[in-house]
């Protein structure tokens, strides 16, 4: 099995709604996001790839365009956590760019250096 994955990366607000009176997350803040896409193949193409890694420019576009410097609560109907976003990103991936689609394996979202969520769907 061969395993690649691609870092991309973007800041923006949030706020997380149901929280506890006075826990930080509650308050608008904002995080310097790095989202991992990673994919898996059981061989290589021709070229030696699990896939090129320019495929992910439709992906790298669209975090550029359209999350990049934003407030998260704005763009999603969903409550912006690290975890949902994961989840989001990784059906983004396998909805929008077919090339990757078939080798999608999972997606990290990390806040932090120190915290990362990954979603990666239970039937793989």
């Amino acid at each position: 099995m061969f395993i690649i994955a691609k870092e991309f990366h973007f800041s923006a607000s949030h706020v997380l709604q149901g929280l506890k009176e006075g826990h930080p997350c509650g308050r608008l803040h904002g995080h310097n996001y790095v989202v991992i896409v990673t994919l898996f193949a059981p061989d290589l193409d021709k070229n030696g790839f699990v896939v090129d890694y320019n495929e992910f420019k439709p992906f790298k576009d669209y975090i550029d365009d359209k999350v990049d410097h934003r407030h998260l609560n704005d763009l999603w109907p969903f409550q912006p956590s690290a975890e949902k976003m994961a989840e989001y990103f990784y059906n983004k991936v396998q909805e929008e760019i077919p090339v990757l689609k078939q080798y999608i394996h999972s997606v990290t979202v990390k806040e932090t250096p120190k915290t990362a969520a990954t979603y990666e769907p239970y039937n793989q």
